[in-house]
């Protein structure tokens, strides 16, 4: 869900924009928005809703449209966002988190912005802020005084970040770009000085010198013309900047490569006014008393030269400060040593060259240290031993992230590390941005000025270290199994590669973990120990970790016991069945349940487990399932992660799925059962009383148990934490053969696809369209492909839509599932209609209606009738299109959806004029009009005032046309 105020006042949910209805009601939800979790007075309401005397049934109207609007809230799920519209006494209060609010994220993302060290970063920042605006404020409301003058602060708040913005591309050079930046915005604020005087600041440095003087030229004539006035000091002051050759408030000659200075591009913290990180606070509304205007600060302060008074000596030294302003302490709070580290590694013994190469390569400027090797040698192990070493040398802190890059399951996303490290570095959850290059941009900021080591483990390629790289003299180590070369040629990486260990600094990891005595008692059987793991530290690890579980084995009836399994020894100068072979070991002394749950563990297509995945997995319930899990963990072969959710080792996974190959299918079977179990419940969860999707495989195993989910934001979590699992395990399901699971898998997981319907679903889909012809299942393969045709045509692919849900409505009607084929028709109809294929899209839409009627389904009959008649329109078929019309209307409430009601009105009023009946097409033209301003629907007013200035040359229905498209252009 999100408010937005920048451009027409909306609430965006699942299914689109809330119905918000007439303009007073979007006054009134703006007043609220604008002071969002503070109580508006109904007094302060009343000032918003009328511009003059309001009638005396104004709190009759105002309370009226609140209940609508707490309707409309309640019918979205706003509760599951954390929003509510409560009374409290003669006053109302929206109670909102301030991330769902447009303005308030403009507003972080300024002062981002004006945080940043470097204009590179901060484009990004101003750039992400603007988007934000999708039109002029509150747009779509009724303007009383005080929204009008709410809507010229946040105006005026756009217009500055637009300077900053073109200062900040004038800082890289890029002038042209800035120029045409100013351009537009000048063409719209023609009187506005400031606008002016930058675009000839960026005119002339682009070597635009004559544009340039002509643009002041432009300006002053319209200024004595409009207003009678000269310009001010700041076009004074760039007018003679430019006469005298000077590229600014340096006095330097105009810059060859477009350089500029940074100071004059971004003035100190000290030349804002307070309140200028963003739209500044409306009196009455936000309960402050600040002035709406006030952007000085804002701009600039002073003109070109940068100087508060105005004055025109360019050649005047401009104050010394930082290019960028020092970031205050209030996004952050203050500098404090941050530790993500995990603990260092017990018994860790040898690699004393490496630690020494890796203090050598930290010494230097900004240094990235690469520790490459193969898997199972001790890389992430050698890494967190330097790192807890040195504490000393990263007073800030120390920062740590696994990447994952050579994990089954994949590696995370690049934001959610971003989001890790910011957190851990003060930064509010609110103020995290959601793009990859704005977050790394504001990590690079923070850590230009400290002192940190940051480690990044399992890193599959140069690029992703690259995203991740701090700023400033902060130390980064990185382990690979590759080499990384990239990262060497691009970022000067300095390489320390790791080895296996030589057969006494095996020996002494093994004293490391079991005690020196026991080693010192069997000298000769620990150093045979060291020779049959091959110097591999995990391998090593592994073995003593059992030894020392055992104390009255002896290191010599171990050693006797590798040196029996003859086949083993081949394998342990190999890294990956090295391990294996010290696993199989460990493993031959578990407890039979938790053998036979890390056997099937192996064979779980993901990369995370919870005790009912596993439980699934190994046909045993969550509990025993939990209490093997522990097992494991205890012998080192698995890691909890998070509490209740475990992962496997690479090497690990790989010895797991040999301990017993014939049980796969069986396992996998279970996990995929499961995973259709707990799917279910989270999809009826988040869309309760839905439609269910299908019925369950003839052979379904259900679980011993099934996740609770305790609300819809709980399943909805869920969802898109096993969206990567679930996607591995509909892939598992399709190569294994297991097509009836892979589909159902892949569909239920409809209510995210919803959430986040341009997210890239379409090649999920598309392997469960595979899926569903690949089991001949009619009823799957129509219900795929309407669903994956809706996608397409979200994502603009419409001619692949149409040739998908052609095959949809046939399916459906094959499979004996009416209701899907009408939806699949609904949608084909409109697609081809958009095609120009109108007689096919007719038939369509005809056969629909008739099925929808069939089902009761009054909601989609509507719909489809609405469709219908249109078509029957453009077919020249008005007697058709009235009987459409008039039959959709008398299924529909008065309450019916505003636009709705508004388009089959405009067609009943062309159908009739169609028909010769002028009077009443005129009265229902204007009807549908009229509805359709009342309710803010202004492509619907448009629509039906063409039909009568077709008809009719009265001035009115010019008038309002005219101000519905220009209110039209404004949103656009």
């Amino acid at each position: 869900m999100e408010f937005r105020l920048l451009g027409t006042v909306s609430v965006e949910t699942l299914t689109g924009p809330l119905p918000l209805g007439p303009a007073k009601r979007r006054s009134l939800l703006a007043a609220l928005l604008l002071s969002a979790n503070t109580p508006v007075s109904l007094g302060r309401l009343t000032e918003c809703l009328w511009d003059d005397e309001p009638p005396s049934q104004a709190r009759g109207v105002i309370q009226g449209h609140v209940s609508r609007l707490r309707a409309l809230l309640a019918g979205a799920d706003a509760e599951a966002y954390g929003v509510e519209l409560a009374t409290l006494g003669d006053a109302y209060v929206l109670r909102l988190p301030e991330t769902l609010l447009d303005s308030q994220r403009f507003e972080e993302l300024l002062m981002l912005a004006r945080e940043q060290r470097g204009p590179a970063d901060a484009v990004l920042m101003f750039k992400e802020a603007l988007s934000l605006w999708q039109g002029p404020a509150l747009s779509g409301a009724f303007a009383g005084p005080p929204l009008r003058v709410a809507a010229h602060s946040l105006e005026e708040s756009r217009l500055a970040t637009v300077e900053q913005l073109s200062r900040a591309y004038g800082a890289l050079g890029e002038h042209h770009r800035a120029a045409a930046l100013l351009t537009a915005e000048t063409a719209a604020h023609p009187l506005r000085e400031s606008l002016a005087a930058e675009l000839m600041l960026a005119l002339f440095r682009a070597g635009r010198q004559s544009e340039a003087l002509d643009r002041f030229h432009r300006t002053r004539r319209l200024l004595a013309d409009e207003l009678g006035i000269d310009p001010g000091h700041e076009l004074a002051d760039a007018y003679a900047l430019i006469l005298r050759g000077a590229p600014g408030p340096t006095g330097a000659a105009p810059p060859k490569s477009g350089e500029a200075s940074l100071a004059a591009a971004f003035p100190p913290p000290a030349a804002m006014p307070p309140g200028s990180g963003g739209p500044p606070a409306v009196e009455g509304l936000s309960g402050g008393g600040g002035s709406p205007g006030g952007t000085e600060g804002l701009s600039g302060g002073g003109g070109p030269s940068g100087g508060a008074g105005g004055g025109t000596d360019a050649a005047a030294p401009a104050p010394s400060r930082p290019p960028f302003p020092a970031a205050p302490p209030s996004p952050v709070g203050e500098p404090h040593p941050v530790d993500l580290l995990p603990r260092a590694p017990r018994g860790f013994h040898g690699r004393a060259a490496e630690l020494a190469a890796l203090s050598r390569s930290a010494a230097g400027e900004a240094p990235v240290c690469l520790v490459t090797g193969p898997a199972g040698v001790g890389k992430t192990a050698l890494a967190l031993q330097w790192a807890h070493r040195n504490p000393a040398l990263f007073p800030d802190g120390r920062l740590f992230a696994d990447l994952r890059g050579f994990s089954a399951a994949g590696e995370p996303a690049l934001i959610d590390v971003l989001r890790e490290f910011l957190l851990a570095l003060g930064v509010s959850p609110r103020r995290v941005p959601e793009s990859v290059p704005a977050a790394a941009a504001l990590f690079r900021s923070l850590t230009a000025r400290r002192r940190l080591l940051v480690v990044l483990d399992n890193a599959r390629d140069s690029a992703t270290v690259r995203t991740l790289l701090p700023g400033g003299d902060c130390v980064t180590l990185v382990t690979s199994r590759h080499r990384l070369e990239g990262l060497i040629a691009s970022d000067a990486a300095r390489p320390v590669p790791l080895d296996t260990l030589e057969t006494d600094d095996g020996t002494a990891l093994l004293a490391g973990v079991l005690g020196e005595e026991r080693v010192l008692a069997e000298p000769v059987a620990a150093r045979r120990l060291s020779e049959l793991c091959g110097g591999l530290p995990l391998a090593l690890r592994v073995t003593a970790a059992r030894l020392a579980g055992r104390p009255r084995w002896t290191l010599a009836a171990l050693a006797g016991e590798l040196a029996d399994e003859r086949g083993r020894l081949a394998y342990l100068d190999v890294d990956d069945t090295g391990v294996a072979a010290a696993l199989r070991l460990t493993v031959q002394h578990l407890p039979p349940g938790a053998v036979h749950q890390l056997a099937r563990l192996g064979h779980h297509p993901g990369g995370h487990y919870d005790p009912y995945a596993a439980a699934a997995l190994a046909g045993t319930d969550p509990v025993t399932a939990r209490a093997a899990l522990e097992q494991l963990a205890a012998a080192h072969l698995v890691t909890e992660t998070a509490p209740g959710r475990w992962v496997l080792h690479d090497l690990v996974r790989l010895y797991a799925r040999s301990l017993d190959p014939a049980s796969a299918r069986e396992a996998l079977i279970g996990v995929l059962d499961h995973c259709i179990a707990t799917a279910l419940a989270a999809a009826d969860t988040a869309e309760p009383g839905g439609e269910p999707c299908f019925v369950l495989p003839d052979d379904f195993r259900a679980p011993s148990a099934v996740q609770d989910f305790a609300d819809r934001a709980e399943a909805m979590r869920w969802l898109a934490t096993e969206r990567e699992d679930l996607a591995l395990a509909a892939l598992a399901a399709r190569e294994a053969g297991l097509d009836d699971r892979a589909w159902r898998i892949i569909l239920l997981q409809w209510p995210q696809m919803v959430w986040r319907v341009r997210d890239s679903w379409s090649p999920l889909l598309e392997l469960a369209l595979e899926s569903a012809r690949a089991e001949k299942d009619a009823y799957a393969e129509s219900r795929v492909l309407t669903l994956l045709g809706w996608v397409l045509t979200e994502e603009g692919r419409t001619a692949e839509a149409a040739a998908l849900l052609e095959r949809s409505p046939v399916l459906a009607r094959e499979a004996g599932d009416p209701l899907g084929e009408a939806t699949a028709l609904v949608n084909l109809a409109v697609v081809q209609a958009e095609l120009g294929e109108l007689p096919t899209a007719l038939e369509n839409c005809a056969r629909a209606v008739e099925l929808t009627r069939g089902e009761g389904d009054r909601h989609t009959e509507m719909l489809t009738l609405q469709h219908l008649a249109r078509m029957h329109l453009t077919a020249h078929r008005p007697q058709e299109a009235l009987d459409c019309a008039r039959t959709a209307l008398d299924l529909g409430p008065e309450h019916e959806e505003a636009a709705r009601r508004s388009l089959l009105l405009a067609v009943c009023g062309e159908a009739q004029l169609a028909l010769g009946d002028e009077e009443d097409g005129v009265r229902l033209l204007d009807r549908a009009a009229r509805e359709a301003e009342r309710d803010g629907y202004d492509e619907g007013a448009v629509r039906a005032l063409e039909a009568l200035l077709r008809v009719s040359a009265r001035t009115e229905f010019r008038r309002r046309h005219d101000e519905a498209l220009r209110r039209l252009a404004e949103e656009g």
